[in-house]
């Protein structure tokens, strides 16, 4: 049985009549040659179906064109959500996006990444600011620009791309606050290896003591990114005597959870209580009630962190640091405070 071989330059080359190394640079480095041989060239390719040797290109150019991320899980909208954006900004620059997951474990963060660069990325976006001194250290060492998204830390060294979390949180809380809402609950993401959603609740405590009130310890429970854990979060919550007439929770997931578990209890948002979450995700409008929120430009912060590493990788300065801005969205889940602080308990439905 004969066995075709594929289809390489040289046959793309002699089909656009021209040379190998003018189909090198075309591939390379398009902005090297004229549109007119570079639509020559393209057309070539897609008649021949010719695929370029990646290795053979990273050989020659001392690149791979390939981005390297680490997110800590893709159980989550906005993780998804962002990558799709990264992923199509990459593209459109000819270059190829590898993924790892971490599981907010610093350690594994930093074996995936020794990984990633075993394999030839040119640069690497990483979440959040918790990293291993170790790993700080190999992307020294390997001289690999990185940046961290989800976080705006101007004062540091390294490029971050993101919000003021804790700024963004303080401006959530005096929002309830300014509604006359005294008993403030939070339902937080994990802290531990989490400076996003840590800097969230210092966010909250900064509001909450400008205006002369405090955090109850019984008012604020930590639980994982889901439904099942934000709604016996809820359940605790409201089973306290008072309990909050108001609840600000690490992101809409959580406030998801303590919306349907607020539901289910029979209270009526936002008379009984009113309910935040942060990010906005596209259920966020839909829900009823309509889920009051702090409005993060995803797509933004992924697209801003693939354009400094490619422009760095063009031998480019671009800005080390990049703020997004987070606004209020006020809907339907928020309301004023009632005018008789609540002292019912709600017993948890039994199962």
């Amino acid at each position: 049985m004969k066995i075709d071989r594929a289809v390489g330059i040289r046959e793309v080359a002699r089909l656009a009549g021209v040379s190998t190394a003018s189909i090198s640079r075309a591939l390379n480095n398009p902005a090297s040659v004229s549109a007119e041989l570079r639509a020559r060239i393209d057309a070539a390719i897609e008649e021949l179906g010719y695929i370029p040797d990646a290795a053979a290109r990273a050989l020659a150019s001392r690149r791979t064109r390939t981005i390297g991320a680490i997110i800590p899980t893709v159980d989550n909208a906005m993780f998804a959500r962002g990558i799709e954006a990264l992923q199509r900004y990459l593209s459109s620059q000819n270059y190829l996006l590898l993924l790892a997951t971490s599981g907010y474990d610093p350690e594994v963060e930093q074996q995936q990444a020794q990984n990633m660069i075993s394999r030839g990325i040119d640069g690497l976006i990483l979440r959040g600011d918790v990293h291993t001194p170790g790993l700080r250290r190999l992307l020294e060492m390997q001289r690999i620009p990185f940046v961290n998204v989800g976080v705006y830390h101007p004062g540091k060294p390294y490029a971050s791309v993101g919000a003021d979390n804790e700024d963004a949180a303080r401006r959530a809380c005096e929002y309830l606050i300014g509604l006359g809402h005294t008993q403030i609950g939070v339902v937080a993401a994990l802290a531990r290896h989490n400076d996003r959603a840590s800097a969230r609740v210092q966010g909250i405590r900064r509001a909450l003591e400008a205006a002369g009130l405090a955090l109850r310890p019984e008012w604020y429970i930590e639980v994982p990114y889901k439904l099942d854990d934000a709604r016996q979060a809820a359940r605790a919550l409201l089973a306290r005597t008072p309990h909050p007439t108001a609840v600000i929770c690490g992101n809409d997931v959580l406030a998801y959870g303590v919306l349907l578990e607020a539901e289910r209890q029979g209270l009526r948002l936002p008379r009984d209580l009113s309910v935040m979450g942060f990010d906005d995700l596209e259920w966020s409008r839909h829900l009823r009630p309509s889920l009051t929120t702090m409005h993060l430009p995803t797509d933004e912060v992924w697209t801003r962190a693939g354009e400094f590493l490619v422009r760095t990788l063009a031998g480019e300065n671009p800005p080390l640091h990049h703020e997004v801005d987070a606004t209020l969205v006020v809907r339907e889940s928020t309301g004023k405070a009632p005018k008789e602080p609540s002292g019912r308990s709600v017993k948890a439905p039994t199962r």
